[in-house]
């Protein structure tokens, strides 16, 4: 029995942990792959306070050296369901079932792929799913977008501030995002719209992107020399193992403490809903859940349970 699981060993499963095990709190660790999450993927990294520029790795590497300072539990597992039990929290992985007192889920968002050549081999490398991110990477320099929603539209006014030009490509003939949007872009002198435009291949070489290959409505392949490609078609969450109140899109949705409609189980980071999604928001959402975890298990002892950590 533990008192605490958290899932998910991105930095805001990082941060519940550290929180977690010093407040007492017998924790552990629940990841499906390897420590780090979609920000290991990152090259560069200059938004994180106090350090002014790293990679998403060495970042991470520093946050799980953090962990296993403070005697971080893992277990390398996946995680199919989640429930309450007599016991308090069970957790069904694909190896053991794990009986928990509260749970903290951190299991962020994947950006959805569009499937072009050179999609997935330039992730990190040139590709991006975040302009608040990686866009002042490309100060002065042209960049394209692809997407038609909310998000592609605003990402592509900030790029436009920052770039020296920003293509963006929408495979229709009009956005789709809201109006105020779509009157705003067309205000920016250095956008170039390339309506009812599919994406071919991205181009590039060790260096990284170097340019984007698209087809418009009449057939013709042409190549856009870019430093850099803005890829806004949609997130999915990582959330299909829980039941419990989610908006349409599978996000969870919690209050202003974390807790989900689930008593004892608390969602921190990109998973749920949040109206920004970066590192520093993620570990600040952890501070809190774990923070308002150690108070629901306290109540819990209170009540009778025995202390995990002193068992």
């Amino acid at each position: 029995m533990y008192d605490c699981v958290i899932i998910g060993g991105g930095p805001g499963g990082i941060c519940a942990a550290i929180y977690a095990i010093r407040a007492g709190m017998k924790t552990v660790i629940v990841e499906k792959l390897g420590i780090g999450g979609q920000i290991a993927l990152s090259d560069i990294i200059e938004n994180y306070p106090g350090f002014p520029s790293l990679s998403g790795g060495e970042l991470m590497k520093n946050f799980e050296d953090h962990a296993k300072a403070v005697g971080a539990e893992f277990i390398y597992t996946e995680v199919k369901k989640i429930e309450p039990s007599t016991k308090g929290i069970s957790i069904t992985t694909s190896k053991d079932a794990i009986d928990t007192k509260s749970v903290i889920i951190c299991t962020g968002a994947q950006p959805k792929r569009l499937g072009f050549k050179g999609e997935e081999e330039f992730v990190g490398r040139g590709i991006s799913n975040c302009a608040t991110c990686d866009g002042p990477f490309y100060r002065n320099k042209p960049v394209a977008v692809i997407g038609g929603g909310d998000t592609a539209v605003k990402e592509s006014i900030y790029l436009s501030k920052i770039s020296s030009k920003v293509y963006h490509v929408h495979r229709r003939d009009r956005f789709r995002a809201e109006k105020v949007l779509r009157d705003r872009i067309m205000t920016r002198d250095n956008i170039e719209f390339l309506w009812m435009t599919s994406v071919e291949e991205a181009l590039g070489d060790e260096s990284g992107v170097t340019g984007l290959r698209v087809t418009n409505k009449d057939g013709k392949t042409s190549d856009i020399a870019v430093d850099g490609i803005f890829v806004f078609v949609g997130i999915s969450p990582n959330t299909g193992f829980i039941d419990c109140d989610k908006d349409s899109q599978g996000f969870i949705i919690t209050n202003e403490n974390m807790e989900t409609s689930v008593p004892g189980v608390f969602a921190a980071g990109d998973c749920r809903v949040t109206p920004l999604r970066q590192v520093v928001t993620s570990v600040g959402d952890a501070a809190i859940a774990a923070f308002k975890a150690e108070e629901y298990v306290s109540e819990l002892e209170g009540q009778g349970y025995e202390s995990s950590a002193k068992a």
